[in-house]
């Protein structure tokens, strides 16, 4: 997959000559709903023997149209994850749009013109919501008017799972509570981001639970503050594990936010490695406790929970699960 990276206005000389059918979106968390719209895209590129397109934009556009401040936005998959995903899906090229004033302000005739069917697009495959202005003149029933039959156009009808509609916004609502089954049923995949093991405090170790202390990127969202059932991926290959999102309170109080990971059968120093942490299912809130044992022996139930998990769910170390619609 080749990744284009495109400040507006571009050099035409950017752009591949190849004729492409163009998923459009935002695609964050690359759901079940996303994976639909680059399903039928694929298909429809096989069908007419074309290169398949994906664009989408390096920041949320609320940034420029709400003035939201960059640093505060959390993302289900920053760039780098949705690079991964979308290289997973067969996408051929991936156009990361910077989304600047400049660019957000373009009349949608204009956006039409340049970022469709200036790319080349014998098809446009978005979802039924997808919009590129303001949404009363800018949506997918409007779009037939601006594309002036230089391309087709297929809408992709809203997906619907257990009752519940497959969104960004309702996973992570859903993340926000801890709810990882929500979460990755609606994904189509586990819930994953990566990061880097930094020191900690060492105090894991004199309670028989050493952990690795995570650093990540300041953009991802992360599931509530709790201890979770996590899978771990180390140089390659994938451990059992339990992680927790939290304070330390029982220590002290005031600290920063930390994420720890407890790596099951494992005992190397990895300090300095980027690792992929899988967050599988919540197991319990953060607790104070009035002492270590206290501690020690909540710990030992939770690694009972997790490995009980694992038993029940053995396909969940499975990375091909990944991406499996």
């Amino acid at each position: 997959m080749e990744v284009i990276n495109i400040h507006h206005p571009y050099k035409k000389e950017q752009i591949p000559d190849d004729s492409v059918v163009l998923a459009l979106g935002y695609f964050d968390g690359v759901h079940l709903g996303h994976q639909a719209v680059i399903a039928k895209a694929k298909a429809e590129a096989e069908k007419r023997n074309l290169k398949v397109a994906v664009m989408t934009f390096n920041h949320h556009p609320s940034i420029v149209y709400k003035k939201l401040d960059i640093d505060s936005m959390k993302y289900l998959s920053i760039l780098e994850r949705k690079i991964e995903l979308m290289e997973s899906l067969g996408v051929d090229y991936f156009y990361v749009i910077e989304f600047t004033y400049d660019f957000g302000t373009l009349k949608p005739q204009e956006f039409v013109d340049q970022y469709i069917v200036n790319l080349h697009a014998e098809v446009a495959v978005a979802g039924f919501d997808y919009s590129y202005g303001p949404k009363d003149i800018a949506n997918m029933k409007t779009l037939p008017i601006y594309a002036k039959n230089r391309f087709d156009i297929i809408e992709v009808t809203e997906r619907v799972s257990d009752g519940s509609k497959i969104s960004s916004t309702n996973i992570r609502t859903a993340l926000d509570e801890g709810d990882m089954e929500y979460v990755n049923s609606k994904l189509g995949y586990i819930y994953q981001f990566d990061g880097y093991v930094m020191h900690g405090d060492a105090r894991g170790r004199t309670l028989g639970y050493p952990t690795a202390n995570l650093r990540v990127e300041k953009h991802i969202r992360l599931p509530k503050t709790g201890v979770y059932v996590v899978s771990v991926c180390i140089q390659g290959t994938w451990y059992k594990g339990m992680a927790s999102i939290g304070y330390n309170i029982t220590f002290e109080k005031d600290r920063q936010k930390t994420i720890e990971v407890n790596i099951f059968h494992f005992n190397k120093m990895i300090y300095g490695e980027k690792i992929k942490v899988r967050w599988h299912h919540y197991l319990r809130g953060e607790v104070k406790f009035s002492g270590i044992q206290g501690l020690i022996e909540q710990l030992d139930m939770d690694k009972l929970e997790s490995e009980k998990y694992f038993l029940e769910n053995p396909e969940s170390l499975n990375g091909n699960r990944e991406m499996k619609e």
